[in-house]
C-alpha cells in the first residue's frame, strides 16, 4: 500500500495535472470507476490508483484516502484513478464535422463531445486555442464519450480551407445574415464551425466560411450556450 503523498508515482500523477507536462508525457488521468472502464475499453488504460484492490486488466496501485484526496480534483474524492495514454487521432474525415473555434470552456467542449456520439457526427475538431481535449473537466462532461468519438486538433486557417477542398460546405452560426438550420440541405460533406463563448467566431475565420445558419428561437432569448446549440445543430444533421 502506498501511504506517503511523496511517493514517486504520486508526485508524478499530480504532476501529470498540468497542462505542459500532461503533452510532453502523452498521459493523462481519469478519475472514477466509469471512466477507468472506458478508458480501459478503449485500450488505453495503463495503470490504476485505488482505495481498495481492484482490477481493471492493468497494474493497480492500493493506496490510502489521505493519498487518494490528494491527488483527486474532485470534491468527492474517487474510488479509484487510472493513468491512461493520449489517444490516436483517425485522420478519416467522414461527411459530418462539427468544428470548435477557440471554446474555453472545459464543460461546454465535453458536452459537444458528447453530444457528437449520440449523434453521429464523423469528427470534432478543436482549434489549437480550444481548451485541452485531456482536460479533467472535458472528460468528465463527456461521460466518457471522448473515448469513443474521434477528436481531432487543427489549425483552422489552414484546416478549413483543406475541408473546402475536398468539397466541404463550411457553415458558421449568425442570427442575421444566416438561414434557417431546418432549411438548409443536409446531404453530402458538411463542416459547421461553432465560436468562443463570449466573442463567437473569430473575424479570420469568418472570412473562410461558405455560409452561415441560425436555431430559430424565442424573440426573448438572445442567445443560446455554445454547447447547447452545438447539440440542436448535430441532432438536425443527423
Amino acid at each position: 500500500m502506498i501511504e506517503s503523498k511523496e511517493n514517486k508515482k504520486i508526485k508524478y500523477i499530480r504532476h501529470l495535472k498540468d497542462a505542459k507536462f500532461m503533452k510532453e508525457e502523452k498521459k493523462f488521468v481519469v478519475e472514477g470507476d466509469h471512466l477507468v472502464k472506458e478508458a480501459y475499453s478503449a485500450g488505453i488504460l495503463l495503470e490504476t490508483f485505488s482505495i481498495k484492490e481492484v482490477s481493471y486488466g492493468v497494474l493497480n496501485n492500493v493506496i490510502t484516502d489521505s493519498v487518494m484526496a490528494s491527488i483527486s480534483s474532485l470534491k468527492s474524492k474517487p474510488d479509484v484513478i487510472g493513468v491512461c495514454k493520449f489517444m490516436d487521432e483517425d485522420e478519416t474525415l467522414g461527411d459530418k464535422i462539427i468544428i470548435l473555434d477557440n471554446v474555453q470552456d472545459p464543460g461546454n467542449i465535453g458536452t459537444i463531445i458528447r453530444s457528437a456520439k449520440a449523434f453521429n457526427i464523423d469528427n470534432v475538431v478543436l482549434g489549437i486555442t480550444c481548451a485541452s481535449k485531456y482536460n479533467d473537466k472535458v472528460i468528465r462532461a463527456s461521460e466518457g464519450m471522448i473515448f469513443k468519438q474521434n477528436v481531432l486538433i487543427k489549425e483552422l486557417k489552414y484546416f478549413i480551407p483543406y475541408l473546402k477542398s475536398l468539397g466541404y460546405t463550411v457553415f458558421g452560426t449568425d442570427v442575421v445574415s444566416g438561414t434557417d438550420i431546418k432549411s438548409i440541405n443536409k446531404k453530402g460533406k458538411i463542416a459547421v464551425v461553432m465560436g468562443n463563448e463570449g466573442s463567437g467566431i473569430s473575424n479570420d475565420i469568418k472570412s473562410l466560411l461558405d455560409k452561415n445558419i441560425y436555431i430559430k428561437t424565442s424573440s426573448d432569448c438572445e442567445s443560446l450556450n455554445v454547447a447547447i446549440a452545438s447539440s440542436i445543430i448535430m441532432y438536425e444533421l443527423s
